[in-house]
């Protein structure tokens, strides 16, 4: 068995190998020039536009029209999909006779998909058709990943364009998204999975008499392999089966344990790349990158060590905290996924979080309340670390008595305003939701755990939820009415608040001149601002969670010793 810090060689070296050509790619997409797969789906996207109108396709949009855009086919998603749920007993598609979803969970369902998160409070392999898991929950997978990606370039193109008014269009980034990076890539990623034995039909499940004692088990199926691929490329999360990637039939080798990590950071880090291209600044993109594997690699390190702590027996000091975990992943390959997971706005998981040990549990809970910009989601991960870099450089141009820059572009208080409201919308609404819960939501009823550890498995459902991750603790139950519906408004507050701030920032970026550099400008690219971004965003999550994270995690941590 590999060696830990042999796994993270070989996985972070692979990564960023590989993320470097499809960052140059994924930068020829969505500057809109010709790539090699325009052969296959060029005629798809003109049939595409011409549904859409070629006329909506050929304008440029401002904040307000890329904002109704956005929230239009959000719209349609979500009336769509919580019909599908409500009536799916009804419909074709369902061999399992699979019930209708009740009124409440439906809600809660539709929300998480269109918005990312596809937190779970149901169990996929009963409670959903493959209609359902196909139609609605797969093609809001890609859908909610492309309008990540999206708003993350009409962004970018507001630090590039100069005295405009525009910053792009809505429908023709979606597509071209859609057909030249989702789509190519999930059938790559669908096509190994299936090769390690993730299923890939539309067989009912199976009933069988097991070998402990005749017992009935039941033996899923369905078209699981098509949905992993983009739930992980597309940083969703939302499992076909209810175990998610612990699931064998979901993630059976360490072969397609290493593949599916593997897409869930392989776009967002490809992003980060495609930001230098696009933006004509690789250093630009290292600053990002650098600030993004450190933090990433010691916290992954942070959860190794936690889990092969604390043990005084021999023999298990040699296998580590194994009480929750896969034996074909162990420590090290659950450790990597945890941090991968939460880093990233994802959400899947190979263990059970609510067995990690309280540090270990503490940083992937950590890494999602400093905003998943970690990598971070779809699009979203990028725009939420550069709107922490204009941050950073607002309060050095405060140390220095000069007027902040960043990529040549000044920053005034209407930038400002934008950057708090990305930033403080997903840190108030996880302590409010988890102080709503706690006075009116009855808790000591639907946790497994009380004390410190049932305050982490509250915080850490209320943190998920906020930060739009998907992935819980697993010690709270779920399906209850009133987390069902507190959830998915916020759900739904803190993916669209921050995501219409970031598409104003953009159309107000955009509408500046070009600044010149001079030897006054603060540098964004060297050692020094680098350890100074790191510190702005500790600081931000220390001042904003340490309180909360000290009755629970914290607490547990020293009253276990």
């Amino acid at each position: 068995m590999m060696s830990f810090i042999g796994v993270l060689l070989l996985f972070f070296v692979f990564l960023i190998v590989t993320a470097i050509p499809i960052g140059w790619y994924i930068n020829k997409v969505m500057s809109h020039e010709t790539t090699f797969l325009e052969k296959s789906f060029g005629k798809i996207e003109k049939k595409i536009y011409q549904f859409i109108g070629n006329k909506v396709i050929s304008m440029e949009m401002t904040a307000k029209d890329y904002t109704k855009s956005v929230l239009s086919i959000t719209f349609v998603s979500f009336i769509s999909l919580f019909i599908l749920l409500l009536f799916q007993g009804a419909l074709p598609g369902n061999p399992n006779n699979v019930p209708n979803m009740s009124l409440t969970l439906s809600f809660n369902t539709a929300v998480s998909y269109i918005t990312n998160t596809n937190w779970q409070a149901y169990s996929g392999e009963t409670q959903v058709s493959y209609l359902v898991q196909m139609l609605g929950l797969t093609v809001q997978n890609f859908i909610s990943a492309a309008a990540g990606i999206s708003v993350l370039f009409a962004l970018l193109r507001g630090f590039k364009r100069k005295k405009c008014q525009t910053i792009g269009n809505f429908w023709k980034d979606m597509v071209r998204v859609l057909l030249y990076v989702l789509l190519p890539l999930s059938i790559i990623v669908s096509i190994l999975l299936m090769s390690q034995g993730v299923v890939q039909n539309f067989s009912e499940n199976l009933t069988i008499n097991s070998l402990d004692g005749g017992a009935k088990q039941m033996i899923p199926f369905g078209p699981a392999a098509s949905q992993i691929a983009i739930k992980q490329l597309g940083t969703n999360g939302g499992g076909f089966f209810g175990a998610n990637s612990a699931h064998p039939f979901e993630n059976p080798t360490i072969f397609s344990n290493f593949i599916e990590n593997y897409a869930i950071l392989i776009i967002p880090a490809a992003l980060v790349i495609a930001f230098g291209f696009f933006m004509s600044d690789m250093k630009q993109g290292r600053t990002i990158m650098i600030v993004s594997l450190l933090i990433l690699i010691f916290a992954t390190i942070g959860i190794f060590i936690s889990e092969m702590q604390p043990f005084m027996l021999e023999e298990l000091q040699q296998i580590g905290n194994m009480e929750g975990k896969e034996t074909r992943f162990g420590v090290i390959w659950s450790s990597l996924w945890a941090s991968s997971t939460t880093a990233v706005s994802n959400g899947s998981v190979n263990g059970m979080m609510d067995s990690f040990t309280p540090l270990g549990g503490l940083l992937p809970m950590f890494l999602m309340q400093l905003g998943e910009i970690i990598f971070g989601g779809a699009g979203s991960g990028l725009y939420g670390m550069i709107v922490f870099i204009i941050l950073t450089v607002f309060i050095g141009g405060l140390l220095v008595g000069r007027t902040p820059e960043y990529l040549r572009k000044k920053i005034d208080p209407y930038d400002m305003k934008m950057v708090c409201i990305a930033i403080l919308t997903p840190l108030m609404f996880t302590l409010m939701g988890s102080m709503l819960f706690i006075i009116l939501g009855e808790p000591l009823m639907l946790l497994t755990n009380k004390g410190p550890h049932g305050f982490s498995e509250i915080l850490y459902a209320f943190t998920s939820l906020a930060n739009n991750n998907g992935s819980s603790f697993a010690g709270l139950a779920g399906d209850e009415p009133f987390l069902n519906i507190v959830g998915g408004f916020i759900m739904l507050i803190t993916r669209f608040v921050p995501m219409i701030a970031i598409i104003f920032l953009a159309n107000n970026l955009a509408s500046k001149k070009l600044t010149s550099v001079s030897s006054g400008t603060l540098s964004t690219t060297n050692i020094t601002f680098i350890l100074m971004l790191i510190i702005i965003i500790f600081v931000i999550g220390a001042l904003s969670f340490f309180p909360s994270l000290a009755l629970g995690p914290i607490a547990e941590f020293f009253i276990s010793r």
